[in-house]
């Protein structure tokens, strides 16, 4: 596995994983806030040990210290569980997430390991998730394609000396905010989007996601093509291939008589929204 560090998605809340030792360990304070949904997770893991050992429980004895990348970028050691370490550790969490958690947290750790072997289903099942959230098939096809050119576009930057998480963020807002005239957050903030857990893509009409998908494609090649290097000649390569997109937007725009960029999305309501909250 090239990038062995990865994120993935609980109802709608981000979980730092790393590859050690042939399996999936986990971020337990990242378990714990998607159970909890506590706003400080690492006191409330802490209170959790210490709760547990009073009652001769040593939690601690399940996890592990990797180092995990940390909101301002630095790897920092982490507290970290496999799956099996997990179901434990969850035992001592009330919380109505428990059992939808448990479920996900065995699906996903299995399906990584039938993914490195056959990596078409991974995309065979980011397809069925958008399928059963009711997506149109043709908007799911751009939807797939736009990851693979997003994720052309990260393994460039990687290759170029981009590390941090704040430096990606910042890259992907020069495209944004060139294509579109707003930040990944002001365009959340524009189609009432939740800012810290709700994917701006998955809510995206058919031109928005073509236009972001141009503008990715764009700077991968800029950046390719004048050998980007480093922070600043990326952004530079960012803003250029954002304000090529724009241009096809303002071009695209005056010919249909109106703006492009919606306030459009895909949040459930009522019914739907039990449904989809269901499945984790």
């Amino acid at each position: 596995m090239e990038d062995k560090n990865k994120l993935v998605v609980f109802q709608d809340k981000k979980i730092r994983r790393i590859w050690h030792n042939g399996e999936w360990y986990f971020s337990v304070t990242d378990v714990v806030q998607v159970l909890t949904d506590s706003d400080n997770p690492r006191n409330y893991w802490s209170m959790l040990k210490k709760r547990e050992a009073d009652a001769g429980i040593e939690l601690s004895t399940n996890c592990v210290q990797l180092k995990l990348e940390a909101p301002d970028g630095k790897l920092r050691e982490t507290d970290c569980a496999n799956t099996k370490s997990l179901f434990r550790i969850i035992q001592s969490v009330p919380s109505k997430k428990a059992e939808p958690f448990k479920l996900w947290l065995a699906q996903v750790g299995y399906e990584r390991i039938e993914e490195i072997e056959n990596p078409e289903l991974g995309q065979d099942r980011i397809k069925e998730y958008y399928e059963i959230k009711g997506y149109p098939k043709d908007w799911i096809d751009k939807r797939l394609r736009g990851i693979a050119i997003r994720q052309e576009l990260t393994d460039e930057w990687k290759n170029r000396e981009i590390k941090t998480e704040k430096e990606f963020a910042i890259l992907t807002n020069e495209i944004s905010k060139a294509t579109f005239g707003k930040t990944v957050g002001e365009y959340k903030e524009f189609k009432q989007l939740q800012k810290n857990n709700q994917n701006l893509r998955d809510h995206m009409t058919d031109w928005e996601l073509i236009l972001t998908m141009f503008g990715e494609k764009a700077t991968t090649d800029i950046t390719k093509e004048t050998n980007s290097t480093g922070f600043e000649e990326c952004k530079d390569s960012a803003n250029k291939g954002g304000n090529i997109a724009k241009r096809a937007r303002e071009d695209l725009e005056r010919n249909l008589g109106r703006s492009v960029v919606s306030k459009e999305n895909f949040l459930p309501k009522g019914k739907d929204k039990k449904k989809i909250e269901d499945l984790g």
